[in-house]
This record gives structure tokens, C-alpha cells and sequence, in this order.
């Protein structure tokens, strides 16, 4: 059954009618109802979080009060990006219109399917299902090209399970040389850290380097174009090209960055770039990621192929020298592999509420 309702405001409208269930993500049912709805208003902020963005608004109502209302686009990052949907398409004080599924028992949300850009400089733009539909039912793939991954024929074979607890030390304060070679930039965000900056406290990804320490096992699969290597520590994978690929134009910096690497006789060289901001370490030396940060890892095979002997030459722009960590790999039992329990703050956010840090950590970009 169809349920209409239209108001027409002066700065600011909300519709209702009917909608479309396929549109649904997730927690579709839980968070929205069928009816749709239209919001218009100005953009207050912009929560730029994956798997799910937010847009928080004000909507101005006919009797001039304002209305705090939010959208959520369905998708995720990697959606967004294969649109040229960026952090900076919508921002804070531009004017939107936007249609989707209201939410339930009042909420004052819009699973946003389609946004219009009233004002910003992609003014006039439409973002959303409206421009690029969710699924398709037509097969886009090509029957003549194979889709299948093929191990290469190095002389050197790294594939299987590996135990990271070889040669294992603490990644904390670990690097050579001695003292850190801090620049004056450096060492006032070290020394002004807090408890809480920590990104990994509230379970957002390790990352290189700091992974590169881990004690955790890993999975080496030879895929053809690439390694691909999957870290137990937070069922995190890793992806190092070895076809001769460079990044992407439009790369985004990520938690594990992009990797390529070649081998030299025995030793697999692996360079990393385009790596979030970040700690390089548990103990809070910070690192400038982008174009302020390179990695180069020296992996060194035994010639009994038993061990690994990894080295991490970390080049970045807060340091006045480089930063070398080393580590070491021991081949191990595939029984080892286990899934790791998900991450869970719950316990960090009570004790940035106990420290009366819960809204500066909540509001912090």
C-alpha cells in the first residue's frame, strides 16, 4: 500500500512515500522503515568512516526551527571511490537535497539513496543509486580472459604458514639508531601524546609498521601478479605486487599502504608508500604517511628455507635519520591457523569516560 505525505517548506522539505526493499543494506530493517522521505538542509559535519559514512545537516522547518537530522549513504569507501566520491565532495556548510527510507520510531536519519549538491563546487551533482545502481543482473566479466591466479616459478618459495614469534621483541621503542632521531617536529607530538591517541586502542587497524612487529602468524599465498599475505592479527591481509606495478594515480593512503616488490637472489625487497598517518610504535613515535613516509623491508631467506630474517628501513620526514626494525619468520604448522577474535573498545571508551575524554575522542576527525 502507497502512503503519501507532502509538505513544502520554505528552506527545507520532508516527503514521504514508498520504498523499495532491494535498497536495503545490513541493518536496513533495524535502522529504517519502507517509507521514503526527503531531506533539505545545510551539511554540519562529515563523519568519513568506512564501511558507512555520515552526514549530519540542519534542517530548517516551516515555522523556522531547526532540526538536526543525518543521512547514511548505503555503501562503503571502495563504493565511493570507483564513483569520485571523495572526503571533499560533500562538505561541511554546503546545502543538500536527499532522498532514501526514513528511520524507524521517529529517528531523525534518511538511508540517503540519492543526494543532490545544492551549493559547494560540484554543485548541480547527484551522488548515490540515483547515478549508480547498487547491483547488476548482466555478467560484464570477459569469458575469453582467465580470471585465475597461477604461482609463479621463483627460485625462492615463500608460501605457506609462518610463526612471527621468531626473534620476536617487544614493538615498543624498538628502532636503531639510539636515541630516536627526532626532529623538533616529532618531538612535540611525542611529548604532548596522550592515552587515547592511540588509533589501535579503539580498534582501527595496526597497520605497517607496526604490524611488521607483530608476534602474530601469517599466511603466504603466491597469487601470480602478487603475494598476498594474510596477518592473524586482526585477520588483516597485505597485498605486494610483483608484476612491476606502480600506485594508482588516485591511490588512497591506507593502514598497509601500497606495496611492490622484486626478488634478489634470496631476498625479497618489498617498498610500501601511500600509508596513513599514523604511530610507528606502541609507545607513540608518530609517522607523517603520504608522500612523508617510504618503507623498504629486506626479507632474507635461509638457504634450508626455514627462516626468514626481516628487516624494515622506515624513511619519513619527522626523522633526521632512518628507522631500521628487525624481525624474523620461522616456518610453522598450518594447524596454528586461527581466526582472530574480533577487536572489541568497548573497554577504551570507558576509560577515556572515566578520564573525561569521551567527547574529545568521539568529536576527533
Amino acid at each position: 500500500m502507497k502512503f503519501t505525505k507532502l509538505l513544502h517548506l520554505a528552506a527545507a522539505s520532508l516527503v514521504t512515500l514508498t520504498a523499495n526493499p532491494a535498497n536495503a543494506h545490513h541493518a536496513f530493517a533495524t535502522e529504517f522503515q519502507e517509507a521514503e522521505g526527503e531531506v533539505h538542509g545545510v551539511v554540519t559535519r562529515v563523519w568519513w568512516t568506512n564501511p558507512h559514512i555520515r552526514y549530519d545537516m540542519d534542517v530548517t522547518m516551516p515555522d523556522g526551527s531547526v532540526e538536526q537530522w543525518s543521512l547514511h549513504p548505503p555503501g562503503n569507501l571502495p563504493t565511493y571511490r570507483r564513483e569520485n566520491w571523495t572526503r571533499d565532495t560533500v562538505q561541511e556548510g554546503f546545502t543538500v537535497y536527499a532522498t532514501g527510507n526514513l528511520g524507524r520510531d521517529g529517528a531523525k536519519k534518511l538511508y540517503a539513496t540519492c543526494i543532490n549538491i545544492e551549493s559547494g563546487p560540484e554543485t548541480g551533482r547527484q551522488l548515490g543509486r540515483c547515478v549508480s545502481p547498487a547491483s547488476t543482473q548482466q555478467v560484464t566479466a570477459d569469458p575469453d580472459a582467465d580470471y585465475t591466479y597461477k604461482a609463479n616459478d621463483y627460485a625462492v618459495d615463500i608460501s605457506g604458514f609462518w610463526s612471527n614469534r621468531y626473534k620476536f621483541r617487544t614493538t615498543v621503542d624498538d628502532f636503531d639508531p639510539k636515541p630516536m632521531p627526532l626532529t623538533e617536529a616529532s618531538r612535540a607530538i611525542y611529548e604532548g601524546r596522550e592515552f587515547g591517541d592511540d588509533h589501535v586502542l579503539r580498534c582501527q587497524p595496526a597497520g605497517l609498521p607496526r604490524i611488521f612487529g607483530s608476534p602474530y602468524s601469517m599466511e603466504i599465498v603466491d597469487a601470480g601478479s602478487h603475494y598476498l599475505m594474510v596477518f592473524l592479527q586482526d585477520n588483516t591481509p597485505r597485498w605486494v605486487y610483483m608484476d612491476g606495478r606502480n600506485a594508482l594515480p588516485d591511490q588512497p593512503l591506507t593502514s598497509m599502504g601500497f606495496s611492490k616488490g622484486v626478488w634478489q637472489d634470496r631476498t625479497l625487497i618489498i617498498q610500501t608508500t601511500h600509508l596513513s598517518p599514523g604511530w610507528l610504535d606502541g609507545s607513540g613515535y608518530p609517522m607523517s604517511g603520504g608522500d612523508g613516509t617510504r618503507i623498504v623491508e629486506h626479507w632474507t631467506v635461509a638457504e634450508d628455507g626455514i627462516t626468514i630474517d626481516r628487516t624494515m628501513t622506515i624513511y619519513d620526514d619527522l626523522y633526521s635519520a632512518p628507522l631500521v626494525r628487525t624481525r624474523g619468520s620461522e616456518r610453522g604448522n598450518s594447524n596454528e591457523l586461527l581466526e582472530s577474535p574480533p577487536c572489541d573498545p568497548t573497554v577504551f571508551f570507558v576509560e577515556m569516560m572515566e578520564e573525561g575524554r569521551l567527547d574529545e575522542i568521539l568529536s576527533a576527525d
